[in-house]
């Protein structure tokens, strides 16, 4: 136990590199599983660009942001579920057959969504999708984690992450290319079929994993998987560490494979990681991070700049830094350790979410009054809300008025008076035609460049700790026996807090605006970074095996400090846990 962190020096991206060159097989297996975080990523990515056409494409949608929330937030409902039933497949049928079933069902959703001649069609889509990503999400790292050698399983489980966002930066390029294409949503839909296929294919020819093999008692086809994997020097350590796992794990609870839900609170170490992994996966949500990815262009766009393609180009940009800092995470998840990481993630992200919360309060104070002379001159086309309105509006109040209602700009200065009208495909080309933008999500600004530069600066610091972290941790810190299981709840609860702030977050902007939205998840930042503080274990340079006393020693002092008793039951239990550790 004492010789883990001891060894954490050792643990870096260079490491990763060399073992990679020597074994080109572990970069295979961490690749082919990771699609599965490609996909999670593109669907996430993609969906934030298509927003913008499928509103075009269905005038119900258009005028309706609940409808909105729900075409991007059935997906997640649908991962909800295939977060839980993943867990369960993964423990019962293995983790490459559950990787290959996500495949499936995400192949099925992409082409739904493709072919889609309604919203009621094109929400069925999204709903498989989702099975497919909520599958896939829980299984992807958990599948890399156990196949990884010790010394830079931080690292290999990082490329999850780097998958995930470089998915996301992939579909704003998809998005930015189709964007004068007829049928454009339905491309930027329908390539996501693409990667699922890819996946597919590959995992054909991968191994089960090596520890879910041996404690199916199919010793020999672990250890064969294992002599790929890590090398020879390192391979009897590893073969050891495992079988006594495993063994240990039998002598406690039993060889039976049917695990209750109940057992999974009533072990205290059990008990211990899913509060820390489940709670870490909420907060990852909780801070924001989905509503820049799934509503960055509408981000933009309230910030004040009105075309879609800017919106998507700008949005392109937050992409972009996602995917570095996610690189950046794999050069230093091992040198820096878990929670160094998050603590300084953390601590960007409340620093760019009270930026954006002034910028947008102030852009909200300061848009751009509405002249009675420029919206007169478009005769049949005023917004009625306006017309019978006895005092002065701005632009702001103009949007706010009414769904129907959209602003036509000055068309030399943006910044100066323009007219209050009808919001209509008819009025949107008499507006542009005029050769004056028009704006219906949110209204010109001069600060509008501050808003984009607090948005790369939240995913900056975001990418490398909060983005890649909570799942390295949540493949990391559960025993073998429940590994999958307590991994799909964690998945779960990441997946319910992703619903959550997918199907409020426009409408937040629209009843307490868009300052006040972000200023939540900047008090919920700061809640965040003290349940790291707290309850977050330290897991640099540990094996699995060693995280287990790791998370026991944990329960102890946490036993010690809050729930003190004299009872001798309980002491001698934690005489046998402290025996245990230093057996270990």
């Amino acid at each position: 136990m004492e010789g883990g962190p001891a060894k954490a020096d050792a643990l870096e991206f260079t490491a990763c590199i060399n073992l990679i060159r020597q074994n080109p097989f572990v970069l295979k297996l961490a690749l082919s599983a990771g699609l599965g975080g490609f996909l999670f990523g593109y669907d996430t990515g993609v969906i934030s660009g298509a927003l913008l056409y499928i509103r075009d494409d269905f005038p119900a949608v258009d005028r309706s942001t609940t409808l909105q929330e729900t075409i991007v937030s059935t997906a997640i409902a649908g991962a909800i579920v295939g977060a839980g039933l993943g867990g369960w497949t993964s423990d019962h049928f293995g983790r490459r057959k559950t990787l290959l079933q996500a495949d499936v069902v995400f192949l099925l959703g992409a082409i739904l969504m493709a072919a889609a001649p309604i919203p009621a069609v094109l929400i069925m889509g999204r709903i498989c999708v989702g099975l497919g990503i909520g599958m896939a999400s829980m299984t992807s790292p958990l599948y890399i984690s156990e196949a990884s050698p010790t010394k830079v399983r931080g690292a290999i489980v990082s490329t999850n992450g780097f998958l995930i966002t470089g998915g996301q930066f992939l579909s704003y390029c998809i998005n930015l290319a189709f964007t004068k294409a007829p049928g454009t949503w339905r491309w930027m839909l329908g390539i996501a079929a693409v990667p699922a296929l890819i996946q597919l294919f590959l995992m054909f020819y991968l191994p089960e994993s090596p520890r879910w093999l041996y404690r199916k008692k199919r010793e020999a086809e672990a250890i064969a998987i294992m002599k790929r994997i890590h090398p020879p020097e390192d391979l009897e350590n590893e073969i050891q560490e495992l079988k006594q796992s495993v063994e240990q794990e039998i002598e406690l609870h039993g060889p039976s494979q049917k695990i209750q839900f109940s057992q999974l609170w009533k072990v205290k170490e059990v008990r211990y990681a899913l509060i820390a992994g489940c709670g870490i996966q909420i907060f990852q949500q909780f801070v924001g991070i989905n509503t820049v990815m799934y509503y960055s262009p509408t981000i933009v766009q309230l910030a004040g700049f009105a075309s879609n393609t800017v919106a998507l180009l700008l949005s392109l940009i937050t992409s972009g830094l996602n995917a570095l800092g996610s690189i950046l995470a794999i050069y230093l998840i091992d040198r820096f350790g878990r929670r160094k990481l998050l603590i300084s993630s953390l601590l960007g992200v409340i620093t760019s979410l009270v930026l954006l919360t002034i910028v947008f309060h102030i852009t909200t104070e300061s848009s751009p009054l509405v002249s009675r002379k420029s919206t007169q001159q478009f005769l049949g086309y005023q917004c009625p809300q306006y017309i019978s309105a006895s005092v002065t509006w701005d632009c702001m109040q103009c949007l706010k008025a009414s769904p129907d209602c959209g602003f036509c700009a000055s068309g030399g200065n943006q910044l100066l008076p323009g007219a209050c009208l009808l919001s209509n495909s008819t009025v949107k080309h008499v507006c542009e035609g005029d050769s004056r933008p028009w704006f219906t999500r949110g209204c010109p600004s001069q600060y509008g460049w501050l808003a984009v530069l607090g948005l790369a600066l939240y995913i900056i610091f975001f990418a490398p700790g909060m983005g890649t972290l909570p799942w390295v941790i949540n493949s990391e810190i559960y025993p073998l026996r429940y590994r999958g299981i307590c991994g799909g709840l964690a998945a779960t609860a990441n997946w319910v807090s992703n619903l959550i702030v997918a199907q409020t977050f426009l409408t937040m902007t629209v009843t307490i605006g868009t300052s006040m939205t972000f200023l939540v998840f900047g008090v919920i930042s700061v809640i965040a970074l003290f349940f790291v503080l707290i309850v977050i274990p330290e897991t640099k340079g540990l094996s699995l095996e060693q995280i287990e006393g790791t998370l026991q020693q944990r329960v102890e002092n946490f036993s010690l400090k809050f729930w003190k008793t004299n009872n001798p039951t309980v002491s001698s239990n934690k005489e046998n846990l402290k025996n245990n550790d230093l057996a270990s």
